[in-house]
């Protein structure tokens, strides 16, 4: 029977004897705080600790909660220098456990809720963001072709697919009108980047919160959550994490507007792309006018679609869920404050 973590561990532990029986238990697991999106547990067995990640329960919205297509780019990508925690099995069978899920390694670091990272020294700081940044050039680097991802994502206008996604997805998840998302919805789609970048590998949400460093070094040991991940532009993993850093200090906003980045060793925007481009060979830094409003745009949508699982009750935190759904508002209207609008 499943636990008040929502995880049958009996069946759990059954089917890891039959699929992986190297790994013994007996199993015990724990549920993290990460993952509202897909339900995430670390299973601690015999001298041995493994990572569960699985689609959460209800209905669920088309094309949401793709842990095929984490499990598919994390092994892809394995033999990469894009540092990736090594997959062990997908099972796309619900009655397994109750739901799909797939096994990868637990991998041990240090992970960061904030931008602002207050418990690290100014040079642990910048260590950080440097190689947070040689991370995101390693990812878009990656010939989607030598990695047989050549079908990972239909060919064409990435921006205008993704518009199109995400307004439907919103629109899926309504509770109730706000104003601010028809607005920004309505500029978006009259301001789509016409011109078609070249393809590649786009995590979908990158952000420093979804990626692990070492304790010893700060150097990037493991790249997660990459259920939004397809082939596209390029400027959508940039304009995410700059996105991210607009919004206000703390462990709610998860920003770094106000903050002091000088003196903490962050990089400012202008620094961190100039540099991304450098790395990258670009001849000019790219335009994230449009990619950042989008940005703003799929991330009010994405906290849309966990307020309305948390008011269904099939949230994986539903006091998380709930405050995270009050920033619906907030992510549209400074969408328009970056535009001007």
């Amino acid at each position: 029977m499943p636990s008040d973590t929502g995880l049958d561990i009996e069946k759990v532990t059954s089917a890891l004897s039959v699929r992986i029986p190297e790994f013994k238990g007996p199993w015990h697991e724990e549920k993290t705080k990460h993952g509202q999106s897909n339900p995430t547990y670390i299973l601690q067995g015999k001298a041995v600790s493994l990572v569960l990640r699985r689609k959460p329960d209800g209905v669920l919205l088309r094309s949401a909660h793709m842990v095929e297509r984490e499990y598919r780019v994390m092994k892809a990508l394995r033999d990469t220098p894009v540092p990736v925690p090594k997959v062990f099995y997908l099972c796309q069978d619900p009655t397994e456990i109750g739901n799909i899920y797939f096994i990868m390694e637990h991998v041990k670091g240090i992970t960061f809720s904030e931008p602002s990272t207050p418990t690290l020294s100014i040079d642990e700081r910048r260590r950080v963001y440097d190689n947070m940044n040689a991370g995101l050039v390693a990812l878009h680097k990656v010939s989607p072709v030598s990695v047989g991802l050549a079908d990972f994502g239909k060919p064409g206008n990435y921006f205008e697919r993704q518009l199109s996604t995400w307004s439907r997805q919103f629109e899926n998840s309504m509770t109730e009108p706000i104003a601010e998302m028809e607005l920004l919805n309505n500029w978006l789609l009259n301001n789509v980047p016409q011109e078609v970048s070249s393809s590649c590998i786009v995590h979908g949400d990158w952000r420093i919160d979804n990626l692990i460093f070492s304790k010893s070094d700060f150097s990037l040991t493991a790249i997660l959550d990459w259920e939004l991940s397809t082939l596209g532009d390029p400027r959508a993993d940039l304009a995410a994490q700059l996105m991210q850093w607009s919004m206000p200090l703390g462990t709610e906003g998860r920003g770094l507007s106000g903050a002091n980045r000088k003196a903490l060793g962050i990089p400012e925007d202008k620094e961190y792309v100039e540099l991304y481009s450098k790395r990258l060979g670009l001849s000019h830094p790219p335009d994230l006018e449009f990619s950042i409003a989008f940005s703003f745009f799929r991330m009010a949508a994405i906290l849309q679609g966990i307020k309305k699982r948390t008011l269904d009750g099939n949230a994986s935190n539903p006091e998380k869920g709930l405050k995270m759904g009050e920033y619906v508002k907030i992510f549209a209207k400074s969408a328009l404050d970056h535009l001007k609008v």
